[in-house]
C-alpha cells in the first residue's frame, strides 16, 4: 500500500484519533505482532486515553463489557490476529446479547498476504459475523474512518450491541486523509438517538393497565440501559403497582422501594415471588425478552394471561407470548409518555395495592432466608455470606457476580438500596470466569465505588491470571470465592435430574488465599462463620486488592433459590 506523505495520518494513527474523537478514555487489550503499528501510535500520540494491558483477550472483552455497563460509554477492547481474535469472542457475544455497546478491534495479517498461508491468518469477517451487530475487516485505509464511525453508530443506536473491526497490519501503515478523521459526539454513549413510542400504542397500553385488576411489571436489563429508573418509579408510585425484575433488570427500582418485589424466575426467584406473577391478570414486560429463566420456561405467567410489552427491539416482543399491546420504543421515552397518558386520564385514585402484597411476600421470603443466614454450620452456608455482605458493604458498592453459586443468592437476597447499575452478571451466556476480570472494568469505570467480585472456585481458575493486572493497577477490588471444590450448578442438575449420578464435576480444593497472596493481594481463608463479618470488613477497609476464600456448602446440598437447574 502507498506510504504516508504530507499531512496524512497512518491507518494506526487514524484509528487512535478516531477512538479519541469518540470520547474513548480506556482501552483494554493485549499486544501482538500484527498490532505493533497501532501500539506505536498509542505510544507516540497525545490522545488522553489509557491502555490497560490484560493477560488474556477474553478478559479484555469482559472488562470492556462491565466498563460500558457502569459508565454508559462504549467499552473498547483489542487483541491481535489469529488466537487473539478467537480468545476475545466470549466477551463480544456476551455484550452483544446483553445489549451493551462494545467495540472489539483485532489486528490482522496484511491484505496483500491473504490466501498465502501467513502465520495467524483467519477469516475474521466470518468468525465475528454471527456474534455482532456490526462487523468488518478494513481492507483499505480509505475505508477506515467511515467504518469506525459506522461501528460506533450501529452499537449505540436502536438496541445497543457489539461491533468488531479487523485492522490489517498494512492498513495500519497506509495513509488516511486527516480531514476524514472526525466523529459525531452523539455516539460516545448509549443508547444514542432513542426513538419514542407511537401515541396510539401508548393510549392502548394505558387503557389495558387501568382495566387490569392485578397487574405486574417485569423489568429486564433494558430499563437500566435506557436510564428509565426514575420514570419507572413515578409510574410504580402513581399506580401502587408491583414491580418485579429479571436478574439483569436488578436496579430498575431500588430493592428498598415499597413497590419492588425483587427478582422472579428460576434463578433467584422463590415461591413467594412466583406466586405473585402467577396471580397476575396482566404482565407488562419492560426491556425484557421474557426468556426461559425469567418465565420458568414460559410457565410463569401461564399462557393466556394478558401480556403487554415495551422494548426498543421489535424482535423481542411476541417472541414468547402473544402480546395484546406492543410498544416499540426506548423504555424511558415510553414510560414518560405512559405517565403523561395517565395524567390525562386522571388516574390519581387508581391503587393496585402492590406495596401491601409485596410486603407480605418479602417478609415471608426473608424469614426463610434468615433462618439459614444465622446458621453457624460449617461449611459456611451461602446465605450467611450474603447476610454479612448486606450488613457491611457500602450502599454504593458494585457487585459483579459469576454464574453458579453467586448469581441466584445475590439475585434473591442481596439488597441494593439504590436504583441503577449496582449489580452485574453475565446473563446472556453465563460463561464462567466473567466476574474476576469484569470487576476490573467496573472499577476502572467507577473508581470511587467499592467493587466486589463474587465467584465459585470453578470460575476462579478460568481467569485467575488477571490478579496480576489487579495488583499492577492496585485496584481496591475485593474478590470473594465460594470455595466448594465442585462445578456446583452441574452437580445440582445431576442430583435433581439424573438420579444423583455424579460424573466428572468434582475437583481438588485450591488454597485460593495462597494463590492470591502469591499475586500480591491481601487475602484470608474463612472456615468458621463467626469470623466472616470481621474478615469481610477488614477486606473492604484495606486500601488495595483483597481476596476472601470462603469454605462454603456445596451448591447441590444448599437450599438455593433455583427452581430448575436446566433452564
Amino acid at each position: 500500500m502507498t506510504q504516508v506523505t504530507g499531512n496524512a495520518l497512518t491507518g494506526a494513527e487514524a484509528m487512535v484519533r478516531l477512538l479519541q474523537a469518540h470520547g474513548v478514555k480506556h482501552i483494554f487489550g493485549l499486544c501482538g505482532d500484527t498490532s505493533l503499528p497501532f501500539y506505536d501510535a498509542l505510544y507516540r500520540l497525545n490522545h488522553g486515553m489509557e491502555h490497560i494491558l490484560t493477560r488474556d483477550e477474553r478478559c479484555a472483552s469482559y472488562m470492556a463489557d462491565a466498563y460500558a455497563r457502569v459508565t454508559g460509554r462504549v467499552g473498547v477492547c483489542e487483541g491481535p490476529s489469529g488466537g487473539g481474535a478467537t480468545y476475545i469472542l466470549p466477551g463480544v457475544v456476551e455484550a452483544n446479547e446483553s445489549s451493551v455497546a462494545l467495540l472489539s478491534i483485532t489486528s490482522d495479517v496484511s491484505v496483500t498476504s491473504q490466501g498465502r498461508y501467513p502465520l495467524t491468518e483467519l477469516d475474521q469477517t466470518a468468525l465475528f459475523r454471527p456474534l455482532t451487530k456490526y462487523n468488518g475487516v478494513i481492507d483499505h485505509a480509505d475505508r477506515l474512518p467511515n467504518m469506525v464511525r459506522a461501528a460506533f453508530r450501529s452499537i449505540t443506536t436502536g438496541r445497543p450491541g457489539a461491533a468488531h473491526l479487523g485492522l490489517p497490519i498494512d492498513v495500519q501503515k497506509a495513509p488516511v486523509d486527516e480531514d476524514d478523521v472526525w466523529a459525531q459526539s452523539d455516539f460516545e454513549t448509549f443508547p444514542a438517538w432513542p426513538s419514542g413510542p407511537d401515541p396510539k400504542a401508548i393510549e392502548k397500553l394505558a387503557n389495558a393497565i387501568v382495566a387490569a385488576k392485578s397487574p405486574v411489571i417485569v423489568c429486564g436489563g433494558g430499563v437500566v440501559l435506557a436510564g428509565a429508573e426514575a420514570a419507572l418509579q413515578t409510574i410504580a408510585e402513581r399506580l401502587n403497582i408491583i414491580v418485579a425484575t429479571t436478574v439483569s433488570g436488578q436496579g430498575s427500582l431500588a430493592d428498598s422501594h415499597a413497590n419492588c418485589l425483587g427478582v422472579v424466575g428460576s434463578n433467584g426467584g422463590v415461591a413467594q415471588t412466583r406466586a405473585i406473577v402467577d396471580q397476575a391478570d396482566l404482565v407488562l414486560y419492560l426491556g425484557c425478552r421474557a426468556g426461559s429463566v425469567t418465565t420458568e420456561r414460559w410457565r410463569s405467567p401461564a399462557r393466556g394471561v394478558k401480556v403487554v410489552h415495551i422494548d426498543s427491539d421489535p424482535m423481542a416482543i411476541s417472541a414468547n407470548y402473544q402480546t395484546d399491546v406492543a410498544v416499540v420504543s426506548d423504555v424511558r421515552l415510553a414510560l414518560q409518555a405512559l405517565e403523561a397518558a395517565f395524567q390525562a386520564m386522571g388516574t390519581d385514585k387508581i391503587d393496585f395495592g402492590g406495596a401491601a402484597i409485596i410486603s407480605s411476600a418479602v417478609q415471608s421470603k426473608f424469614a426463610a432466608f434468615d433462618a439459614l443466614a444465622t446458621s453457624n454450620d460449617s461449611p459456611i452456608k451461602p446465605e450467611r455470606v450474603i447476610a454479612e455482605l448486606n450488613r457491611v458493604l457500602p450502599s454504593d458498592a458494585v457487585i459483579v457476580a459469576d454464574p453458579g453459586t453467586p448469581c441466584p443468592y445475590f439475585s434473591a437476597f442481596y439488597q441494593i438500596p439504590h436504583a441503577g447499575r449496582y449489580f452485574i452478571s453475565n446473563r446472556a451466556h453465563g460463561a464462567l470466569g466473567y466476574s474476576l476480570s469484569a470487576a476490573i472494568g467496573a472499577q476502572v469505570g467507577r473508581p470511587n465505588s467499592k467493587v466486589v467480585a463474587a465467584m465459585g472456585d470453578g470460575s476462579f481458575c478460568f481467569t485467575v491470571g488477571e490478579l496480576e493486572t489487579v495488583t499492577r493497577l492496585n485496584l481496591p477490588i475485593t474478590f470473594i470465592v465460594f470455595s466448594n471444590s465442585v462445578y456446583g450448578w452441574i452437580k445440582a442438575g445431576q442430583k435433581t435430574g439424573f438420579g444423583e449420578r455424579y460424573y466428572s464435576v468434582d475437583f481438588n480444593r485450591t488454597d485460593h488465599a495462597a494463590v492470591a497472596a502469591a499475586f500480591g493481594l491481601k487475602s484470608w481463608r474463612v472456615e468458621d462463620p463467626a469470623d466472616l463479618s470481621r474478615i469481610l470488613k477488614q477486606a473492604f477497609d484495606h486500601d488495595g486488592p483483597t481476596l476472601v476464600d470462603i469454605i462454603c456448602q456445596p451448591l447441590q446440598d444448599t437450599e438455593a433459590p433455583v427452581s430448575e437447574w436446566i433452564a
